[in-house]
């Protein structure tokens, strides 16, 4: 098995944690987003990911790419430990968590979005910021009411086992905070994601704990 990431990728963030959860070993390919004008844009590269994006599994033959497709497929082909609870209803919540920031909150603030508003809209980096931490900060704030008022929530997003949206959840907790957005308004978000940021799992898996590390 070989993952391809980068090591502050929210996506990548949330594979490496599914690989660790399940006990499965990889190995691991840098794709650095920054240098030589975006290692993700070359030809060899692109062949794996046509959209030029990060992750990229490749397990017994086949390519995978979308990190929650890549989990989901973790989950079918190795489903212990479960990532997602046994009933219909619990698993639709889990997977709207989920989706809630891999579909609402992290597209409007990843790397190639903040690099048009540089160039060619000329948005400054005060700007760009403010932008991150608008769209961060209503986002993670819905979340946090889903969470709040839902009697399912537990030490984790559902529960007290981490689960998807848990996955999810860390890696865009850990880039809001370095991005310095007010995350004051959300103790149910910061009280679930310190909880599973300092399980093996995550610290394992952790941006800093990976060989590309800066």
């Amino acid at each position: 098995m070989r993952l391809y990431g980068y090591f502050r990728s929210s996506a990548a963030y949330r594979v490496r944690i599914a690989l660790a959860l399940k006990g499965l070993p990889y190995d691991y390919l840098a794709v650095h987003l920054l240098k030589d004008g975006g290692q993700q844009l070359q030809p060899d590269f692109r062949r794996l990911s046509p959209a030029a994006l990060v992750p990229v599994l490749e397990d017994d033959g086949h390519v995978l790419t979308q990190s929650l497709a890549i989990i989901e497929y973790l989950e079918e082909t190795r489903p212990q430990p479960a990532l997602l609870p046994a009933s219909p209803a619990e698993r639709a919540r889990v997977r709207a968590l989920a989706l809630n920031i891999a579909c609402d909150i992290h597209p409007l603030n990843n790397l190639r979005v903040l690099k048009y508003l540089k160039s060619p809209l000329g948005v400054d980096q005060q700007g760009r910021d403010e932008w991150y931490r608008h769209w961060v900060e209503g986002g993670l704030a819905a979340l946090e009411r889903m969470l709040a008022d839902s009697p399912s929530t537990g030490l984790c997003c559902h529960g007290d086992q981490p689960t998807l949206a848990d996955l999810c959840l860390v890696p865009q907790v850990y880039n809001a905070r370095r991005l310095k957005s007010d995350l004051g308004a959300m103790p149910t978000v910061l009280r679930i994601a310190d909880h599973c940021a300092a399980l093996p799992a995550f610290q394992a898996a952790h941006p800093d704990a990976q060989p590309d590390a800066e």
